[in-house]
């Protein structure tokens, strides 16, 4: 009776390694084509229960450590760009301040060139 058991403890033992390796090889999968990770995700990619990929620690550990990188990377995007009401304020004040001095230059250029058609209209005149 011993021996039938063992036979019974290779086999669930061959057959939960070949869930883990699905289980990771499915997450692979995902980051592969940079979809989310998560439990739902796995699950149905892998075709394991949910309930099987939240019992197996390394596995759980696994989804759970993916997820949180990828949380982390989005919240670092948003960080970057989100853009506050005051820094937007900042950012519209250093436009202004640009526009009035590129106006400035543009009434020097005037003058300028007015100048130089003064200048040209003497010198055809004479």
């Amino acid at each position: 009776m011993a021996d039938n058991t063992k036979n019974l403890e290779a086999g669930w033992k061959k057959r939960s390694d070949e869930a883990k390796q699905k289980a990771l090889a499915a997450i692979e999968r995902i980051k592969a084509s940079k979809g989310a990770v998560n439990f739902n995700s796995v699950h149905m990619e892998s075709g394991l229960s949910k309930n099987y990929l939240y019992t197996n620690d390394e596995i759980r550990a696994e989804i759970i450590m993916e997820r949180d990188k990828e949380q982390a990377r989005l919240a670092a995007y948003h960080k970057k760009y989100d853009k506050t009401s005051k820094s937007k304020d900042v950012v519209i004040a250093s436009k202004d301040k640009y526009i009035a001095r590129l106006e400035t230059e543009i009434n020097q250029l005037k003058k300028e060139i007015n100048q130089l058609r003064a200048l040209l209209y003497e010198s055809n005149k004479s």
